[in-house]
């Protein structure tokens, strides 16, 4: 049987965890990415460099690949519906990713299929906020990712302070939602229907950034009810083909609204690695290859995934502070190899534990941080 060729578009740390799991699956994984130091180029079996948004590289990376998937949305569509002409398989489809992309219309999309979500409204200039009570809630349609693209604005002399910068954008405007958690589902539908979801979670964001996230996430029945048929609901509408990240706020009134959908493989995920049956990245893979749908059961009662973010702009490792953490009963750490600056993502650590209990993991989660910001 000859083995399955899956080309990735995307090169970064989410490529280099689909590129742990191809290893086990028996599947090749090449990727399109544009630096040599970037974390898959190491793992996978082979790469195209190229620019994410660069067809032409798409089109080499086709010629090495059964089919095509994506780490990430920052693509050209209509330069890839080309090559979809020509007989290329991507998954999801570019048809399951047009409506995604852009916020407002992902918003339009989510809305025409009776999904919750925040009031949103289209902005063709920054005089239309007059109209708006404050605080507001401005998202660039496109390419926001990390809490880049997201800003708050709480009065009007934050607004005209950043007017310089929103002024380039394409931007949407959202309801300002008071929630009381923010929590996440990460679903996969593989090429036969079959949907399989994993435990639903919950996050804990600074500056819209994940900081943490718990497993599972502690809620009353009536919340959980309204989630999986969220995700399910989407996936089914769309015949997607892979998996996708959900995020979700809950109101004080008890509501469950969709913040975001990811067509992709998720941080609020990555936990999976380590704490459940079968990861993300290895149901990716099984998804888009046609293989049968793993379990996706937590192997423990809970577990805490903290972000290890960058504090300084070197080229440090923090090799010190990650064989700390390594040391830490029942912890897992995975490291990118990526340059240091502050915010960016450069590994993360998941902690199993006997308790869903949510204070003592939000607490094992505080001690993670402190002992990683020496704070």
């Amino acid at each position: 049987m000859m083995q399955t060729r899956v080309g990735v578009i995307g090169g970064g740390q989410l490529a280099w965890m689909m590129a742990q799991e191809a290893k086990k699956l028996g599947i090749s994984l090449i990727v399109q990415t544009p630096h040599p130091d970037d974390p898959a180029v190491a793992l996978a079996d082979g790469v195209v460099f190229a620019e994410i948004a660069d067809v032409e590289g798409t089109k080499k990376l086709a010629q090495h690949c059964d089919l095509i998937t994506f780490e990430n949305e920052f693509v050209n569509l209509d330069a890839l519906e080309e090559l979809a002409d020509t007989g290329v398989k991507f998954y999801p489809s570019l048809a399951n990713l047009r409506p995604l992309l852009d916020k407002y219309e992902q918003r339009c999309y989510l809305r025409s299929l009776g999904l919750p979500v925040p009031d949103f409204w289209a902005i063709d200039n920054l005089s239309q906020l007059e109209n708006y009570p404050f605080p507001l809630v401005l998202k660039a349609r496109r390419q926001g990712y990390d809490g880049q693209g997201t800003f708050i604005i709480r009065t009007p002399e934050e607004l005209n302070a950043k007017k310089p910068q929103l002024e380039p954008l394409d931007l949407m405007l959202e309801a300002y939602i008071p929630y009381e958690r923010e929590l996440a589902i990460v679903a996969a539908r593989g090429l036969t229907g079959e949907i399989v979801t994993y435990p639903l979670v919950e996050t804990h964001q600074e500056e819209q950034v994940c900081h943490w996230v718990i497993a599972p996430a502690t809620l009353n029945q009536s919340l959980h009810a309204q989630t999986e048929p969220i995700a399910r609901h989407l996936l089914s509408s769309l015949s997607a083909v892979g998996v996708f990240g959900m995020e979700l706020f809950v109101t004080s009134q008890g509501e469950v609204l969709i913040n975001e959908i990811a067509p992709r493989t998720h941080n609020s995920g990555h936990y999976s690695l380590s704490a459940c049956l079968t990861s993300q990245f290895a149901l990716q893979l099984q998804a888009v290859a046609n293989l049968p749908l793993g379990a996706t059961d937590l192997k423990s009662a809970g577990a805490v995934m903290v972000n290890l973010l960058g504090f300084e702009d070197s080229d440090g490792d923090y090799a010190e502070k990650r064989a700390v953490l390594a040391a830490i009963p029942e912890a897992h750490v995975f490291w990118y190899g990526k340059k240091s600056r502050p915010g960016r993502k450069l590994g993360h650590v998941t902690l199993l534990r006997d308790t869903s209990d949510r204070s003592e993991l939000s607490a094992l989660a505080k001690q993670i941080e402190k002992l990683w910001y020496g704070c």
